[in-house]
């Protein structure tokens, strides 16, 4: 029974998030419910699912793929102020081709903004999460789960970067040039800093109340301290 409810909550979270990537699909949900009721509601399924599929996975038959090691308890640790910091940074993202992004931000290769340091924050710091929790986690059901979000997270960049070529042709290779996957010059630019100095603070103090908040919530919602 712990496999089957595992499966079926795999199989419901995985449903949610590809179905609406059907556009048709999607513009008539937006057109039933009104696009603030459509996300509001489609964010609280998606918290409810991955939730439920995260304490499937823990109740699921123990089957060991390898041995841990006591330093891979720290992997998560030491990984997650960083996907904390990336998932702040991509709420309401300022570009619109990505996950998190604001449809109505305005794209201009000049002017990428925080963009110039990643496309993707948000699919970034859901592949970290995954790939680290991984390592923490060495049973076949929660190697399933926390590898599949990092491969389905990493994958979803080429799958947004073709979105935003076939949207505006003559802009994207611009764009992907004055944008990058992962980069950190612009943390080297004067002009750049001056520009979104603030803004980057900004997010990265919420990165930081959000780890905290993780870290100190983990024990009672997933059962499981985080401490190594």
């Amino acid at each position: 029974m712990a496999w089957a409810e595992y499966s079926a909550a795999l199989a419901l979270f995985g449903a949610t998030h590809f179905l609406p990537s059907h556009r048709p699909l999607r513009d008539r949900l937006i057109g039933a419910l009104g696009r603030r009721a459509y996300f509001a509601l489609y964010g609280t399924v998606s918290t409810v699912l991955l939730v439920w599929l995260v304490l499937a996975a823990g109740r699921a038959p123990y089957i060991a793929v390898f041995d841990p090691a006591p330093w891979m308890r720290w992997v998560p640790n030491l990984a997650m102020p960083v996907a904390s910091a990336l998932l702040a940074l991509g709420v309401a993202f300022p570009y619109p081709y990505t996950l998190g992004g604001r449809r109505s931000a305005p794209v201009d290769p000049a002017a990428p903004g925080l963009a110039a340091l990643t496309r993707h924050p948000a699919l970034w710091a859901l592949a970290l999460w995954g790939a680290a929790h991984a390592m923490a986690n060495p049973d076949l059901a929660h190697l399933i789960l926390f590898l599949g979000f990092a491969a389905v997270s990493l994958g979803a960049m080429r799958l947004f970067d073709a979105r935003a070529a076939a949207a505006d042709p003559a802009v994207w290779p611009a764009l992907r040039e004055t944008t990058a996957i992962l980069s950190f010059r612009p943390l080297a630019d004067p002009r750049w800093l001056r520009a979104q100095g603030r803004a980057l603070l900004v997010r990265l103090a919420a990165g930081v109340v959000l780890y905290v908040a993780l870290y100190h919530s983990h024990s009672a919602v997933i059962g499981v301290s985080p401490a190594p």
